[in-house]
């Protein structure tokens, strides 16, 4: 697991977002949205990240922003439960969603980092699992987090989505 020392190598924090920083995390996912869909792969329309669409998942505090030298460099959420995508098991987990980083602080290990933070806090919750769904026709995305350790758990329809549901395990 990645430590507060590696985090601190990093210079990184993770800190729930606030109410005041619904535009900075919809800002960071809308700016991965835009240049996934240059990219031809389109993941989250505008609407859906838009700092109103997302201001009560802020407030419940399922936000979390990281951040390096007093600068926002990326966001996650993360929760106890997802009945959503995962019904059908067992209230073991936690989950994680729209993992975004800024485009100039892409490529390094920042998306690692916000993976082991979250994985950390999931057994620090007392959870044995920490799970995702993604587009199951994103193999490139799904490569990302198969390197990282996540196994394949099932594939799931989830009204229009058919997504590829993944597990890590924490405990």
């Amino acid at each position: 697991m990645l430590g507060d020392f590696a985090l601190s190598a990093l210079q990184l924090t993770i800190q729930p977002a606030t109410l005041d920083d619904c535009g900075t995390v919809s800002v960071i996912l809308s700016e991965a949205a835009s240049w996934l869909a240059q990219r031809g792969t389109p993941m989250w329309r505008e609407d859906e990240v838009a700092a109103s669409r997302i201001r009560e998942d802020v407030a419940a505090g399922l936000f979390f922003l990281a951040i390096s030298a007093g600068e926002p460099v990326g966001t996650l959420k993360f929760q106890l439960s997802d009945p959503l995508f995962w019904p059908d098991v067992p209230d073991d987990a936690a989950y994680i969603h729209r993992l975004a980083i800024r485009r100039r602080f892409a490529g390094g290990a920042l998306s690692s980092a916000l993976l082991h933070w979250a994985a950390e806090r999931a057994a620090a919750s007392g959870r044995r699992f920490l799970r995702l769904d993604c587009e199951a026709s994103r193999p490139g995305l799904r490569a990302v987090y198969e390197r990282f350790g996540f196994r394949h758990h099932s594939d799931r329809q989830v009204g229009p989505f058919f997504v590829a549901r993944y597990e890590y395990p924490v405990a």
